[in-house]
């Protein structure tokens, strides 16, 4: 079923995402103050096959999650399980707009990737996009300075752990359903984090079992706003709004935890998204004048 193009929808959509991955971020790092990161992510698994299940019944049933690409999904999901759990980590140990300005480089490893294992073009703007990230990143984590927070480093390999997943979510789509990637990533992480979960259990206050449902809701539902924005409108229109998240989230930051970024920070967001901009920008099309066929739609410098 086609959907009519509209901006203002898709805009209404995004605005769900944000919302959401906001609030997931604030539940997040108040979850952390009481519970570990094993503990947060097994029980956000475990609800999430709560809120999946009416999709999967919709859907026709267990059966038509069956898939052959087992290995795959195993792969995938344990790199992003420790990804999130990376994620998770870093929000207790540096501001939560730097974690967030960090995990936009994730795009950058995803083309590289993209590149090296699946056989996509590495056009000059995905090469400018990976350059300004890269020394987006120099001036957040400044090496030469000596005094490295590690949480950075960890909210960086988190980073690349996200452009890994997506590079194999990338190769899985073309032969999975989206409902069928979704459920192996429970399935999976769910059986990872059940060790370390039991052997590190804490019973959880009701404080913190609200903060794990809001984690799993926002966690669950943003991915359907974002997936919904898609169908409005491409990708070139809806991912630059998803990059008002890094000053929203340094602002709930500031308003919340009185957490201040200072202009290297600042210099460096700026850097990594003005990389992303350039690369999502429409690519020159070469002109045809009238009377000499039908215009083409090939993009100039692509083979």
């Amino acid at each position: 079923m086609s959907t009519t193009a509209s901006k203002p929808m898709a805009a209404l959509w995004m605005a769900g995402w944000l919302s959401l991955m906001l609030v997931m971020v604030v539940a997040g790092r108040e979850a952390t103050r009481e519970l570990n990161v094993f503990e947060l992510m097994e029980v956000r698994s475990l609800l999430g096959f709560v809120l999946l299940y009416p999709l999967i019944y919709c859907a026709g049933g267990f059966a038509r999650l069956k898939t052959s690409r087992l290995p795959q999904h195993i792969a995938r999901n344990l790199v992003h399980y420790a990804a999130q759990l990376g994620w998770f980590f870093a929000l207790t140990l540096i501001p939560i707009g730097q974690v967030v300005a960090i995990e936009f480089t994730m795009p950058i490893w995803t083309a590289i990737l993209a590149a090296s294992f699946l056989g996509e073009h590495m056009t000059a703007r995905k090469l400018a996009a990976i350059v300004l990230g890269i020394v987006g990143v120099v001036i957040i984590v400044r090496p030469a300075t000596g005094e490295i927070n590690p949480g950075q480093l960890i909210a960086l390999g988190a980073a690349v752990g996200f452009g890994v997943s997506m590079a194999l979510v990338k190769s899985l789509t073309r032969t999975e359903s989206p409902l069928a990637v979704i459920f192996w990533m429970l399935v999976v992480q769910s059986a990872a984090g059940l060790l370390p979960t039991l052997y590190l259990w804490s019973w959880p206050s009701a404080h913190g079992w609200g903060w794990m449902v809001v984690i799993a809701i926002c966690g669950a539902y943003s991915h359907y706003c974002l997936a919904n924005a898609m169908r409005y409108a491409d990708a070139t229109v809806v991912v630059p709004m998803d990059f008002l998240r890094v000053p929203l989230t340094a602002t709930a930051g500031w308003l919340l935890f009185a957490e201040r970024l200072d202009m290297f920070t600042v210099l460096g967001a700026g850097l990594i998204l003005t990389g992303n901009l350039f690369n999502l920008k429409a690519p020159a099309r070469i002109p045809v004048p009238a009377g000499l066929g039908q215009p083409t739609n090939q993009p100039l410098g692509k083979s």
